[in-house]
């Protein structure tokens, strides 16, 4: 049960750092340190090719005593003290040995700083290539980002124009439904089909008031006339 929730939490860790991290910020951050490196392989030839001066300073004193010391042994032979010629010649034996072991040191010193001038130079072109590779992957992955907000944008502006497509066709509705009934409404008005109970006549009264209104202006005319005949001669 601990492994698995082990691997379950560190499924899930790895899932949260890829989507919290930035190809562009970690190509970024890969080139800041190869150019790093590259000033700390410069740090070390200039260090090396310090040492390697130095070297090369006590050689050339060593060498400029082991010929005063040649010098010198044949000036006591022309004074004639032999024992300061051998003890001059000892010297210069021993610093003859010097000279051999300061003369490999310094072609050994010589050869590791062409070689690390070569791994420089190497490394410089790579870290080049990188920086080439890099601008072009964050142009990629810039584009690649873009292209996908504006699909998603679009997408989602499709959802809402088909949601206010669909609401809009439903007002419409509404209000055709609204209209229709607005219509009967006056047409029954019309009618006097809404008449308020009780407020007076209703269609029929209001009908037999009409017939009795028309058959009462009919005998009024009829005694009219039957008056004007007799009045006649």
């Amino acid at each position: 049960m601990f492994e698995r929730l082990t691997f379950s939490f560190k499924a899930k860790f790895s899932r949260l750092l890829d989507n919290a991290e930035d190809p562009a910020e970690i190509l970024d951050y890969s080139y800041e340190r190869q150019i790093e490196q590259l000033y700390g392989m410069r740090r070390d030839v200039a260090q090396l090719a310090t040492a390697k001066m130095r070297l090369v300073h006590q050689r050339d004193r060593r060498q400029d005593q082991f010929v005063k010391l040649e010098s010198s042994a044949r000036r006591a032979l022309e004074l004639g003290r032999e024992d300061l010629a051998r003890q001059a010649l000892e010297r210069r034996r021993l610093l003859g040995l010097e000279l051999v072991d300061l003369g490999r040191q310094v072609s050994e010193l010589e050869r590791r700083q062409a070689q690390m001038v070569a791994y420089g130079r190497e490394a410089r072109a790579g870290v080049e290539r990188f920086r080439y590779r890099k601008e072009v992957t964050k142009a990629q992955y810039a584009a690649a980002k873009a292209r996908v907000t504006i699909s998603e944008a679009v997408a989602g502006l499709s959802s809402q124009l088909r949601e206010a497509g669909l609401t809009l066709e439903r007002t419409r509705g509404k209000l055709e439904d609204m209209n229709l009934r607005a219509g009967v409404t006056q047409e029954l008005e019309s009618a006097g089909t809404f008449a308020e109970i009780g407020a007076g006549e209703d269609d029929i009264d209001r009908r037999l008031r009409e017939l009795s209104s028309g058959g009462s202006i009919d005998a009024q005319i009829a005694r009219m006339k039957l008056e004007l005949n007799r009045g006649k001669p």
